[in-house]
């Protein structure tokens, strides 16, 4: 799928789906919604939102979208996951709840709510390779952390020790929360990620 500006959709099934939606419209990006197999089909890329994990997996199974995401996913789709997107990006979740499904890409384990409650929800700068200038703000609302990466997974940043930020191909993920403070570099670079992909598909 070619497009002059890269169409990229953020799954709305959960979520904070708004502020991706302004940060990708701020990083020169067409956003959309997606809900169904139907719209999935149109994008050139997905935003995984925060939210909670468990929810957003079921629900993705109940509109038939588990399946769907998972092959453009394989086929090289570029997807990026913040927070409970992170953990749905996971190829293995280190204590799942009861059913939960991930969507996998990124050869990662994952430990849900790592960081801590709600109430000790923290926004820190985070330094994070492959965004350029100042450290990101990143919120961090019971975030997860990356317990271990595999051989082909690049860790971009880490936090007290923690790795918060990874990417694998055309996957991305991230613990904390970006669009939440303004600050749209990481967007950015995921856009950028998704008209490289355009590129190469279009040769």
């Amino acid at each position: 799928m070619a497009h002059d500006v890269p169409v990229i959709g953020v799954l709305a099934l959960q979520g904070d789906v708004r502020e991706h939606l302004i940060a990708l419209a701020t990083a020169d990006a067409v956003a959309r919604e997606v809900r169904r197999p139907e719209e999935l089909a149109e994008v050139d890329g997905l935003v995984i939102p925060g939210g909670e994990s468990t929810t957003i997996s079921k629900l993705a199974v109940l509109f038939g979208l588990m399946e769907p995401l998972r092959a453009r996913v394989r086929a090289g789709m570029p997807v990026y996951g913040t927070c409970a997107g992170m953990i749905m990006l996971a190829d293995k979740i280190l204590d799942p709840r009861s059913g939960q499904e991930t969507v996998g890409g990124i050869d990662m384990i994952v430990r849900r709510n790592a960081f801590g409650r709600q109430n000790e929800s923290f926004e820190s700068a985070v330094d994070m390779k492959d965004v350029e200038g100042d450290p990101v703000e990143g919120v961090f609302i019971r975030a997860p952390w990356v317990e271990s990466v595999g051989a082909e997974t690049e860790v971009l940043a880490e936090h007290g020790g923690h790795i918060v930020a990874v990417r694998q191909g055309n996957a991305l993920a991230t613990s904390f929360h970006p669009e939440l403070t303004g600050d749209h570099r990481v967007h950015g670079l995921f856009v950028d990620m998704v008209r490289a992909e355009q590129g190469r598909r279009s040769l």
